[in-house]
């Protein structure tokens, strides 16, 4: 960090983690940046980011972590690459990702958790997302030129997924390390690629809305039924059905609808409403 750098981009270390960063964290996310000065990604990222965090107006607080220099904290947070970046709010992780994204993917991510206060620049108003397409083609490139950054691999996995090529996304998924294979984001992405299986061949939603309307005990409907809604968008509608087997039949198909609502909530980034369906799901089940 520069020593210019404004006050809601600081440095981190042990002693400081507990106030600035967890504390912290329940009044204003905080953004963790693992990076070392020998880190030709972190050189890339750390500057969006530091930009960023001015862009959006103190919406969120930036806080280094020099990993060479605070390694009980890397190992804290399982760190195994870097750079890499996790959010905190409420004291809980709540996402992150490894690597050095683009800037308008970096937007992108920021804006799913937090908004731009007033007075925040145009900049982080305007999030130009980079679209699936544009992300494959330039992750091929950058996998071309850096063959050995194993990380660039589970990016264009995670792009080709969003690009609806599960097939593609599976095999990059596959051939990733084992370093790599425990990552949050690749046991995201096998989660969507299990639910998106369950789709192959299944009736379109309409269909399948009108079987559970039809018959509201119609276990495979509503459970393809939940599946449609969660990966089109919906999530909320999906989880319910999900629930609705759970609470009516919760041992069908050995245990099904559990293992749905397990593997939704791997997929969502959407924390309070994880949060909201993990309670209902506890109390079904105990």
């Amino acid at each position: 960090m520069t020593s210019d750098a404004p006050t809601h981009v600081f440095d981190v270390d042990q002693e400081n983690f507990e106030a600035e960063v967890l504390q912290a964290s329940l009044t204003t996310p905080i953004l963790i940046d693992f990076w070392a000065t020998w880190c030709g990604p972190c050189k890339t990222l750390g500057p969006l980011l530091e930009k960023l965090a001015t862009a959006f107006n103190g919406a969120f607080r930036l806080a280094k972590v020099d990993v060479d220099k605070n390694q009980q904290l890397a190992g804290m947070f399982g760190v195994r690459s870097i750079p890499t970046v996790i959010l905190v709010k409420d004291g809980q992780i709540v996402d992150g990702f490894a690597g050095a994204l683009p800037e308008g993917q970096l937007r992108e991510f920021l804006q799913r958790h937090v908004q731009p206060r007033e007075g925040a620049t145009e900049e982080a108003e305007l999030a130009p997302a980079e679209t699936a397409d544009a992300a494959i083609a330039r992750l091929r490139a950058e996998i071309a030129a850096e063959p050995d950054r194993a990380e660039l691999k589970l990016d264009l996995a995670l792009a080709l997924m969003k690009a609806g090529q599960a097939d593609a996304a599976e095999a990059e998924l596959t051939s990733l390390p084992a370093n790599l294979a425990t990552d949050a984001r690749a046991v995201r992405l096998r989660s969507q690629l299990d639910l998106a299986r369950a789709l192959q061949g299944a009736p379109s939603l309409g269909e399948l809305q009108q079987r559970v309307q039809a018959d509201a005990a119609d276990w495979p409907a509503r459970d393809l039924l939940g599946v449609r809604l969660l990966l089109e968008g919906d999530a909320a509608a999906g989880l319910e059905q999900f629930l609705a087997i759970l609470e009516k039949a919760r041992d069908w198909n050995e245990g099904q609808a559990k293992k749905r609502l397990l593997a939704a909530f791997a997929t969502l980034d959407d924390a309070e409403l994880v949060g909201k369906y993990r309670r209902r799901m506890a109390s079904l089940l105990f």
